[in-house]
């Protein structure tokens, strides 16, 4: 296998990844929060991102340019919001985030979450502390909506992954585990990389259109060695479509598969 995962983490990583810091100051115990403030100057050496330190929040709200402490245990009642344009990113250092209920981001956002160097395949190591790795739980939904990158990176998900329209750069949903559906659709990445992941219900993948196909014909769109529950539904994936090359290794699904990852699945036995 091409490990094009590896290509899309060091992108990112340039963008998105350890930059200026600045903490943003403790929140009262239990309170709401906000995280603002931070520049992204499209250069990393010249933006500076205002780190959440470790705590315990009824809810988090991010409108800046925002990232985690390093090994920051996190515990959120509520929900995290990541705002129209605002950056979230919780994959370029290892942290321990608990999430209530669900996580979200809106128009031209990035959110990223996890880091891990402990698989055999397509690890995504975090930037600071490379033999580090997340653990990151969100007790309901994950749900993105024309974000600019979004990037899933071994977390648990105990309700579904929602991914609507939107694309920019190398999108990576991998290792997860997703207790109910992963849909993606109407989305424009640069390359998209669906593998690894357990899901316990569907998988919808519809309308991916990979805009950056020169990957010297390793698949614009790959899923790959994903193991899901129920059905797996694909349309509208394109210009190719990979299911990996890894001999011996498949997609394996309990129910049927349709349309163009048919031809992707093994025997679920």
């Amino acid at each position: 296998m091409r490990f094009r995962f590896f290509f899309g983490a060091a992108i990112v990583v340039a963008l998105f990844g350890a930059t200026g810091m600045a903490s943003a100051a403790p929140p009262h115990h239990g309170a709401a929060y906000t995280c603002s403030g931070g520049v992204w100057t499209g250069d990393p050496s010249t933006s500076t991102f205002v780190s959440i330190p470790s705590g315990a929040y009824d809810s988090i709200k991010v409108t800046g340019v925002c990232d985690v402490v390093p090994d920051a245990v996190i515990n959120v009642k509520g929900d995290i919001k990541v705002a129209r344009g605002a950056l979230f990113d919780a994959q370029s250092a290892p942290s321990t985030i608990t999430v209530g209920h669900d996580v979200t981001a809106d128009a031209g956002s990035f959110l990223g979450l996890g880091c891990q160097s402990n698989f055999d395949h397509t690890p995504h190591p975090c930037a600071i502390e490379p033999d580090g790795a997340s653990v990151i739980t969100v007790n309901g939904d994950v749900r993105a909506k024309n974000a600019f990158l979004v990037l899933l990176n071994g977390i648990t998900v105990r309700k579904n992954v929602e991914l609507t329209g939107g694309g920019g750069g190398d999108w990576a949903e991998k290792h997860n585990t997703i207790g109910g559906n992963l849909s993606i659709h109407n989305v424009t990445p640069d390359w998209m990389g669906v593998e690894f992941n357990t899901v316990g219900g569907n998988v919808d993948l519809k309308k991916i259109w990979a805009v950056d196909p020169g990957d010297g014909g390793f698949g614009a769109v790959d899923v790959v060695v994903n193991t899901i529950g129920h059905d797996l539904h694909c349309s509208g994936l394109g210009p190719r479509l990979s299911g990996g090359f890894i001999d011996g290794e498949v997609n394996i699904v309990g129910h049927k598969t349709t349309g163009q990852c048919v031809g992707l699945v093994g025997s679920s036995s």
